[in-house]
């Protein structure tokens, strides 16, 4: 008996310590960690496994989704935002989250998700679903966006503007450059991120043709500006969105967004959405990727613009930002945030055998219920 004690003993210390990463020495120079994958099997397999998780900022991002999915189980995390302490999931294995904004927000809140026990998240979609200012040359107030890049517009070097080079729109450049023309050196590692393209576009193809809410408000409010898409209808697009914890206004800003975008993803990306938090949410679930506990190709991005990043003709930057409210797109926004996003969460989760393993490819995305 006491053999088999000491055994047993044994065995659990083992465990124990298997179920901490081991941290080495990477040739970067910098620690990356090398977790057991028995012991990350091992410490999942005992929560809950998640289909989606949708990930909202604030109540009433969250408030879209909890009204219309429940009924809903409440699961409290250790570690998430103290105004929203607990994770809400239903009997479809779809769980809803909230951050808490701005970017210290939604990474320490996401850190607190991905490494709790109560959840196994390894096969999860993370949807990411905002509102956010919205660039007029690119989208209108109510707007759903499907993002490709994330991109860190507050990691720049900023020169106040009564003093910066003459030439300059802004005070605005890449850090460690001359002149805002030059791309800068990753340095910071989160400057920029790519999602995985075939789920940005199955779910912008599920989702494109739906029809957006709107109010007369926000008509009123886009009518102002005479150019599209700005003066338009909202629909579903897919371009980039940037990240700064600094809420801005301004045409000159915005130019600066769709310089930087550009330089940052050779090219590719297309600015047309603000906000706040979502590069430090990618982050983030970057590292629990690293510790085999997240998929970042099942990383879904979505915004809804509830206000122009830019004034109209005649119109202050000063106006456009302190009023940002009485354009009407705050309703609209976090409407089209379900109305864009669900139709993704009904085919996963309706059609599960084809997404557990992966973005499927054609017409095995299947259709939503």
């Amino acid at each position: 008996m006491r053999t088999r004690l000491t055994l047993l003993c044994a065995a659990l210390s083992l465990a124990a310590c298997a179920s901490q990463p081991l941290s080495t020495q990477s040739s970067a120079g910098t620690l990356s960690a090398q977790p057991s994958a028995f012991a990350q099997a091992g410490a999942a397999a005992h929560g809950r496994a998640v289909k989606v998780m949708i990930v909202t900022m604030f109540a009433p991002e969250a408030k879209t989704w909890l009204d219309r999915l429940g009924p809903w189980e409440s699961v409290t995390i250790a570690g998430l935002s103290p105004d929203y302490p607990t994770v809400q999931c239903n009997a479809d294995d779809v769980c809803v989250m909230t951050t808490g904004m701005g970017h210290a927000n939604a990474a320490a809140s996401t850190m607190a998700l991905v490494f709790a026990p109560q959840f196994d998240l390894r096969k999860t979609y993370f949807l990411i679903a905002g509102i956010a200012g919205v660039n007029p040359e690119r989208g209108t107030i109510g707007s759903a966006a499907w993002s490709d890049w994330l991109v860190d517009f507050g990691l720049q070097w900023e020169i106040d503007g009564e003093g910066r080079p003459r030439g300059w729109r802004t005070g605005y450049l890449g850090i460690n450059t001359k002149s805002p023309d030059a791309t800068p050196a990753l340095d910071y590692r989160t400057e920029v991120f790519r999602l995985n393209p075939r789920l940005t576009e199955a779910a912008w193809a599920i989702s494109h043709d739906v029809t957006l809410a709107d109010n007369a408000q926000a008509q009123a409010a886009r009518a102002k500006y005479a150019y599209a898409p700005a003066n338009r209808q909202p629909t579903v697009i897919r371009c980039d969105s940037v990240a700064d914890d600094t809420w801005w206004s301004g045409k000159a800003l915005g130019a600066r967004a769709s310089e930087f975008t550009r330089q940052l993803t050779g090219g590719q990306g297309v600015y047309c959405m603000t906000q706040q938090e979502d590069n430090a949410t990618f982050e983030a679930l970057s590292r629990a990727a690293r510790a085999q506990r997240v998929d970042l190709d099942r990383v879904a991005v979505l915004r809804a613009g509830s206000d122009f990043d830019r004034p109209y003709a005649g119109e202050s930057n000063a106006a456009n930002l302190l009023n940002y409210a009485s354009q009407g797109g705050f309703a609209p926004a976090l409407e089209n945030l379900y109305r864009a996003g669900h139709p993704l969460v009904q085919t996963i989760v309706g059609h599960w055998s084809e997404w557990q393993n992966g973005v499927p490819s054609g017409p095995s995305r299947g259709t939503p219920r």
